[in-house]
This record gives structure tokens, sequence and C-alpha cells, in this order.
């Protein structure tokens, strides 16, 4: 009996080790790693007098022990509870300035080692840049002053960033931000005994709402997010620090135009254990700069309770902000349907203004006919009014005189007609300081910037002025069809002086002064050099082909360097994809991105692998339409399979794929996809999903563009979801998830449910689950074995099938 026993014991632990493949780290082919780890390109800030340029160099990628230091999950946050910060942020290592017009760059002294800077701002005078410096400790604010080229802190307590950075730029010399109120050493410790049981409750109040992540979830938790987020508004001035108003949970705060007056909105008890923290109560008041109260515009409660669909919303006040065009005047919106936008109203919303000194009724603007959500103001007579539908995919942009209170339509048109979109009006700052849309032409026009440009030759960017009495739209520089330029900004409106950023296949984006009036040369301000040896030669090519229902699709084709059709014939594929809903099939087909693009590497680019040998189809457009006055999903995954063989036929017509090895992937959404295709169909070797949600179930109030929830379409939830079909995927998927994922519906428990189920019906399978990974991987060690095991699964499962 007991030789028995040890048999089976042996048996189970030799079967135990052989499942779980239990390794170190690995590395990818170092073509695949000299990519990812690649000097990254500085981004890029010019003043507002286009003299001075601020060079900001990206940190590398962070370690998987950096990931791994202390954090906390609340509130919907990842907080540092070291030093009342996110703790998850993308830091700059370097800063360095560039005179534009000598071409000389200057060393800025006094920058704290290491650099873990963030959020580099140019004061109102373009003379002084503001930027935080994070420590393990704490967080600091320094000013740059161009003048010396010299950096310096200048506050006196550590910062609290845990809501955001919250620096604002009141004046050239006065900055306002948020302080830590006490020690993070004096954090509360949880005790080993708790008072209780955490509870919840429900009376009777419906509160549809999404799948959040990292909520609070007890009393303790509530004590945590109550530290950590406290904290003291101060402002500084020429060297002198004052505080403002007592310690809160501040939301935001925003200085008026003419800097008499703080619109603030703070966070109230009780905190929520079904929503974020920016859902939360709260009340928006206005105060003045010492943050004395001075009128409380409204107590709002927890979003918890906001019904269910995209359109709908709370029926309470939203959207508060100032009005750039006046002194000192909030603006807000109401719904006017008791937010329910199926309701059969003339208008949806209205939009209501109380100027200063915030005494008097509110005053009704305008009413939008369908869902508010922005205004770009300009002067007394003309501001922008957008509003639209995402459940119907549409926008429309008005004209809103506020002299007379009317308002008539500019342009309306789906979000998805990229041919159609006139651009974004272009702005420049008012007395104030404040940005206001700009107009041309004696007022009759509008400069238009589209750095999209979306037409049938593909993405070419734009500038136009658009007639404000015809509605025309007519382009005065459009970006050449043999690369990819766009405006980064209008340097002088009068002059036509522009800034742009160009580029093509072979030219590493960069940036250039462009005079339309002179029509001189172009002058060059930057000079980044390619960053990617290795993919020199590599091809690339927008292709465009038809499914079988005659919907038109594109995709980017990779192809390796050197190769020759005719010599090597077709090649193992990769085609990465994303799904996305439409409700016109004309919208779906139009031509999206540039074959003008520089190829930029990120870390999850399915690119590397041209490097490897393989036929790369990037982007692949995966469309999924509504037909016959249904919704896109409801023919969710006959549309995969169109889109997939068209996608397949296409790369084997043309010579490059080689249609018995074909592999499919994706991120979030595409994981969900390539999921599906493989329970579905067989067109594929190999399937690769990274950090996706496979069982719908677990969203029941909405997930992606779907705004039906569960119990309104259970089939539709059960059809869309994989893992219902777990016992029919036999195509090798290979699973892989942070386990710290952050995302909204993509819970780790996808990854192993999905696991488990193919396991158990005996499908071939691997899951790779990423230790402190979020949805986002930014782990070096992390990544490189991502880009090992993807590389080993393809070269297994694809490149050497039989």
């Amino acid at each position: 009996m007991k030789k028995s026993l040890l048999t089976l014991f042996l048996f189970a632990v030799s079967a135990s080790v052989f499942a779980q493949d239990a390794i170190n780290y690995q590395l990818p082919p170092k073509a695949i790693a000299d990519l990812l780890l690649a000097k990254a390109t500085p981004t890029v800030k010019i003043d507002g007098k286009a003299e001075w340029m601020l060079l900001s160099t990206p940190n590398s990628y962070p370690s998987v022990e950096e990931l791994a230091m202390p954090e906390f999950r609340i509130a919907g946050l990842r907080i540092n509870p070291n030093n009342f910060s996110p703790s998850r942020k993308n830091f700059i290592s370097n800063f360095t300035l560039k005179n534009i017009k000598t071409g000389k760059t200057a060393i800025i002294t006094g920058l704290p080692t290491p650099l873990f800077a963030d959020d580099a701002t140019w004061n109102p005078a373009q003379n002084k840049i503001s930027f935080t410096q994070t420590t393990p400790k704490g967080v600091d604010l320094y000013i740059i002053d161009i003048a010396t080229l010299k950096a310096v802190k200048v506050n006196k307590q550590p910062l609290n960033v845990v809501l955001g950075n919250g620096i604002t730029w009141v004046d050239d010399v006065t900055l306002l931000y948020t302080t830590a109120t006490k020690p993070a050493s004096s954090i509360p410790v949880k005790p080993l005994m708790p008072k209780g049981p955490a509870i919840q409750e429900s009376l009777g109040k419906a509160a549809p709402n999404p799948t959040y992540q990292d909520l609070i979830k007890s009393p303790f938790d509530e004590q945590l997010f109550e530290f950590l987020a406290t904290s003291q508004l101060v402002q500084y001035k020429n060297g002198v620090q004052t505080l403002i108003g007592q310690p809160a949970i501040y939301a935001s705060v925003r200085v008026s135009p003419d800097k008499k007056y703080l619109l603030q909105e703070t966070i109230n008890k009780p905190f929520s254990y079904l929503v974020p923290f920016y859902s939360f109560p709260s009340v928006v008041k206005v105060t003045d700069l010492s943050g004395k109260s001075i009128k409380v515009l409204a107590i709002l409660p927890s979003a918890e309770g906001k019904p269910s669909g995209y359109d709908n919303t709370q029926n309470i006040p939203r959207n508060y902000e100032w009005r750039n065009d006046e002194a000192a005047t909030v603006i807000w919106a109401q719904p006017l349907d008791s937010g329910l936008i199926k309701k059969q109203v003339p208008f949806h919303d209205a939009v209501y203004a109380l100027n200063a000194p915030f005494t008097g009724q509110a005053k009704e603007l305008f009413k939008t006919q369908t869902r508010y959500r922005r205004t770009s103001w300009g002067n007394s007579t003309m501001a922008l009014v957008e509003e639209g539908l995402r459940s119907k995919q549409t926008i429309k942009v008005s004209r809103y005189n506020p002299s007379t209170g009317t308002i008539e339509t500019l342009y309306e048109l789906s979000e998805n007609d990229k041919y159609n979109d006139p651009g974004t009006a272009v702005t420049e700052k008012n007395a104030f300081g404040r940005q206001i849309v700009l107009t041309v032409d004696n007022g009759t026009k509008l400069l238009m910037n589209n750095q999209t440009g979306s037409s049938p030759k593909g993405d070419l960017p734009f500038l136009a002025k658009f007639d404000l009495t015809t509605k025309k739209n007519e382009i005065i520089w459009r970006c050449a069809e043999d690369s990819y330029e766009y405006v980064v900004d209008v340097q002088d409106a009068k002059k036509l002086t522009l800034l742009t950023r160009k580029e093509s296949q072979k030219e590493v984006p960069n940036y250039y002064i462009k005079n339309l009036l002179l029509r001189i040369a172009d002058r060059p301000v930057t000079d980044f050099q390619n960053p990617y040896p290795g993919l020199i030669g590599v091809s690339k090519e927008k292709i465009s082909y038809k499914r079988a229902d005659g919907v038109d699709l594109t995709g980017d084709l990779y192809l390796p360097k050197g190769y020759d059709k005719a010599k090597d014939g077709p090649l193992p594929t990769l085609i990465w994809a994303y799904p996305r809903e439409f409700n016109s099939a004309a919208d779906a087909a139009q031509i999206r991105g540039s074959q003008n693009r520089f190829t930029i590497v990120k870390w999850g680019s399915p690119i590397y692998w041209v490097t490897q040998g393989y036929a790369i189809l990037d982007n692949a457009e995966m469309p999924i339409v509504a037909k016959e006055g249904k919704k896109p999903n409801d023919t969710f995954i006959d549309q995969l399979k169109l889109n997939a063989e068209a996608a397949i036929n296409k790369l084997s017509d043309l010579g490059v794929g080689d249609r018995n090895r074909m592999a499919v992937g994706g991120h979030s959404y595409g994981a969900f996809m390539t999921a599906n295709l493989l329970a579905h169909t067989n067109l594929f070797k190999a399937g690769i999903a990274r950090s996706g949600a496979y069982n719908r179930t677990l969203t029941p109030f909405g997930f992606q563009n779907e705004d039906r929830t569960y119990w309104e379409v259970p089939q539709l939830y059960y059809e869309m979801s994989p893992f219902s079909y777990a016992d029919k995927i036999k195509t090798p998927l290979l699973l892989i998830h942070g386990d710290s994922d952050d995302n909204q519906g993509t819970f780790p428990m996808n990854s192993e449910r999905l696991f488990n189920a193919i396991k158990g019906f005996g499908g071939t399978t691997r899951f790779v689950f990423l230790p402190y990974e979020a949805h986002g991987y930014r782990g070096k060690e992390n990544i490189l074995h991502t880009l090992w095991e993807m590389n080993s699964w393809l070269d297994k499962y694809v490149k050497n099938a039989k």
C-alpha cells in the first residue's frame, strides 16, 4: 500500500513538473532584442515663440524589480505609498534645450541625478519650464530658467500627485500645486484583526456599472485612500510658498482666466466600492485665490447610479469648466432627458453659465439635440459646440454666437467618416493667455488642422480654411503623397509659418519650420537618426483587398530584407489585428494609415518577426459592420471569418504568404478576436492572444462598443465568448497575460480559465503569466521573455509546421 501511494505521489510530482514547465527569463534572437532596446528618439516641446525647443529623452524599460516596488491598488488607482505618486509611470531621463534660430544645443545645469522627470510645462511667458522629479521618497517640483539654463527645486514639502500632477502656471512666476499633508511613514497599518467583515448592500436603486479593477474593497482601503489622496493646495511665487485653503481630496483645481478665482472639485465620502475615485461623491465650488469659498455650484452624488448605455448620463450637472473668452464665467451641461438618451425630447442637453461674482442666477446659453461634449470658445460672436452619440458614432459641430444666442450646424458626420473630417480648429492665445478659436480672412473662416487627413490614397494630413458661410473646407496645404507630414503647430497664422513633423519609410521623423507664403525651403530644426538599422531593407506596403461581401479592407504588409518571391516562395505569415465596430460599410471601407510612415517598433509590435523570415500583415482591418438594421456585434463571428479569409486569400494571391503557415494574433480586444478565430475556423496554424477577455459574462453591463447588457442579449454574450467554445479550440494557442492587469474587463482570470478549459479538452496551449505587469507591459525582462515565447511558438507551430 505504501509503495503504491509513493508511486502515485511520484507520478503526480512528475506530471506537475512536465505540466508547469517552470523556466527562467529567456532572451529572443538578437535582432528582435536590438529592436526592442533601441535608444528612443527624444520628444519635442517648442515654446510659443518658436525660439527654444525642449528635447526630452524617455527612460528605457524599467526592470521587473522596479515594477515589484510597494503598491496599493485602491479606488481605481495604483499608488506608491512611499512617495504619494502613481506607482506606474514613464519618466524622462534627460532634458536638453536647443535654440531654434542658432541651432545650438544648451546644457541645463542643476538637473537632479538620476533624472526621473515628468510633466514638463512652459510658463505663459515661455521663459521658464516646470517639471516634477520623482524619487523613492517623494516628488519634487523644479523650474528651469531659460535665461540661466539652470534647474532649481522650489518646493519645501513633497508633492502629492496621486490624483494627477495638478501643477498649474497661474502667471509667468506663479505656480499652483498640491503637497502631502503627512509623512509617508505615518500611513495606516492594516490590523491583523479587522473590526468586522467588509459589507456592501443594495437597497433598491439600480447601479449598472462596468467591471472596474483595483476598487476599494474594505474599510481599511477607505482609510488608505483618504490618507494617500488628501493633499494641501500651495501657491509658489518668487520663492514664497503660501498655503491655500484646507487639506482636501482635490479632483481638480482650475484658475479662472482673470486669475482671481479657482474652480475646485473635491471628493467626499462615502467612498464607493463599485466605481473609481473620479466617480465618487464630490463638491464643485468657486473660491478666491486664498481658498475662501465664494459659491458652491453643485454637490454631486456617486456615479454608481448612472444608467447603463454609453449615451446615457446621470441626471445631474456635468462638465464644469471656465469659459476661455471671458474673465470669470463658469459653464456646465445639464441633461434635459433625465439622462436617458432614448427619451423622446427635442433637446437632450442644455449648457448654462454663471458669471462672477457668482451671486446671480445661471443663464442658459444653448441646447443640443444630442449629447453635449465640449465648447471651443472664440470671441463675442463665435464659439464651436461639439455634440454627438457614441452609440450611433455621430458627431456634430455647430457655430454658437454668444451675442445673439443663435446656434447653427457647421457640419455633421459619422465619427468613422475620416474622408470628410474637416480637421480641428486652430487656436491662439487671447488677452487672458487662454486658447481660443482662431479666425482668419476678417473673421469669415476657421483655420483647420487635420493631422490625419485620411483619403483614398491613404493618410495625407492637411491645413485648410473652413468658410463659416458656405461651410466648405478649402485645403491650402497638403502632405506630399510620397511622405507623411503634419502640422504640429501654427506659429504665425498671418504669415502661415508652421512647425511640421515629416517622415517617410526611410526618413526618421524630424521637425521643420515651413512657410506657406514665402514658399522657401523648409528649415529643419531636428536631426534625429534611424534607431533601427536592423530594419533597413525591409519593405512596407499598404495592400487593399475585398472580403466576400464586398467590404474593402487594407493592411500594412512587411516583407523581410532581401526577400525574392520568385526564389524564396511564400513565407510563413503573422496577421496582427484589432476589430472595430462600424455602423456603415462605407466608413469601414475607408483607407486608414499611410505606407509612407517610418516604422517605429514598440514593445507590442508584430514587426519584430520580419527579421525572422516572416511576412507580417499589421493593422489588418477587421471591421464589424452593422447590417440590415442590426447592431454590429449581431454578426460578429461571421464577419471575423470574412475578414480573416480575405486577408489570407490576398496574401496567398500575392504569392508572399503561405496559406498553410498562417498565424494570427492580437492584444486585448485583438486577443479576444484571436481566440474566437481559433474557436470557429481552421484557417490558422497558431494563435497568440495577449491580455484578452474571453468570457463576456464577466463584463455583463457592456464591453468595447457593445452597450446592451447580458440580460438583454444573453445569447450574444454566449456566442461572442470564445470560452463557450473552448472545446473547439484545437489550433495551438499561446496565452500571455500580466498578473496585475488593470484594464476594465480584461481580468487575468480570463486567460487562466481559458487555458484550463482548453487543457481540459486536450487542446494545445501555453499560458505565460507575467509578474507585476498591467495591461500594457513595461518590465524589460518580461517583454524580452514575451518576445522569446512568441518567437518560439511561431517557429514551432508555423514556420516549421508540417
